[in-house]
């Protein structure tokens, strides 16, 4: 089987350099270069940016596991199977102290979607072979990744044309809200933000509750920053009392996709793909989240492909099998 191979760049970010949470502004950056690329040096290539989930960043992308192959790997087997054609691959590095960016600009963590769009998408058009249009580049993720495909497709479809979201965290009300009282117990009994995350950091084992507190706090950073507020952040609750606190809830539920759709409805009918899936059985219901925004993307007249399945959260790489080759038949595609 002929193989592809892959390209670490380190890669300097001026937009990254200095942010506000103390995080490096070099990042190593895997990029997957097809099976002919090296052999075939005058052929243009699609390009699609793969986004990792919470607290994840794109070297995990290329981990080795006996059940659940490498990202290069499913491409190398995708391509000489037939089932995929040969495109380009990012995998960007968008992870932050908080434990994640969410694919946003943010004053408490740093201006992640303006690095992507302005920084990385120049940067690879202008070393490597590409097809450099909208038409011929696109993004994916799962989870907090899915999210971020969706937000980029719907911002900034000038520059992605095609979108493909894994269970992608939808609807707020559900995947978000039911965690808060938990968190604000974690937190409370850590002694604020800060001493939480200085305590998470050391902890060689992680619990279940710490992830479900630094979670909760990674989404204050990137929806909700407040210079005011405690390592830049405000919180959905009173850290004191623990009172919910609907101000900043509501400047959360502004980054829904679900509420999302409709501002940005024409920026969707203009991709040439847009694909959601979710299993039935979502630990954080984005199951729930999806149908909703699927249902919300039909009456706006957005063509999409809506697919569940029977499976949970997690280890779920596999629907990569499924979304990988629709991605690049649709920016493979000749431009009109």
């Amino acid at each position: 089987m002929s193989r592809g191979r892959v390209l670490m760049v380190e890669f300097e970010s001026e937009v990254l350099r200095g942010n506000p949470a103390g995080d490096p502004h070099v990042r190593r950056i895997p990029i997957y270069l097809p099976p002919s690329y090296d052999r075939d040096t005058e052929r243009r290539y699609p390009v699609l940016h793969v986004l990792t989930g919470f607290t994840g960043r794109g070297r995990m992308l290329l981990n080795d596991s006996t059940f659940s192959p490498s990202l290069d790997d499913r491409l190398d087997a995708l391509i000489a199977n037939g089932r995929c054609s040969e495109t380009i691959v990012v995998m960007p590095d968008c992870w932050t102290r908080f434990g994640g960016s969410q694919y946003l600009d943010s004053a408490a963590t740093g201006n992640y979607a303006t690095h992507l769009v302005s920084e990385l998408v120049p940067w690879v058009d202008a070393n490597l072979r590409t097809l450099p249009s909208r038409r011929h580049r696109g993004v994916v993720g799962k989870s907090s990744g899915g999210f971020g495909a969706l937000t980029l497709g719907m911002k900034h479809a000038d520059v992605f044309g095609a979108v493909a979201s894994h269970s992608g965290d939808a609807y707020f009300e559900y995947c978000y809200r039911p965690d808060l009282p938990l968190a604000c117990t974690v937190l409370q009994r850590a002694g604020g933000v800060k001493a939480f995350l200085d305590a998470f950091d050391a902890k060689p084992q992680k619990g279940k509750d710490d992830f479900t507190a630094y979670n909760i706090v990674g989404m204050a950073a990137a929806y909700s920053p407040d210079p005011a507020g405690e390592l830049g952040i405000a919180l959905p609750f009173d850290l004191a009392t623990g009172e919910f606190r609907e101000d900043v809830w509501q400047r959360w539920l502004a980054f829904d996709p679900v509420a999302l759709a409709g501002s940005h409805a024409a920026a969707l009918r203009s991709l040439e793909l847009l694909f959601l899936d979710c299993g039935t059985r979502d630990e954080f219901h984005l199951h729930h989240g999806t149908r909703m925004l699927s249902r919300r993307l039909s009456a706006l007249g957005v063509k999409h492909e809506h697919i569940e399945y029977d499976d949970g959260h997690m280890n779920v790489s596999y629907r990569y099998d499924l979304s990988l080759p629709k991605l690049a038949a649709a920016l493979a595609a000749p431009s009109v």
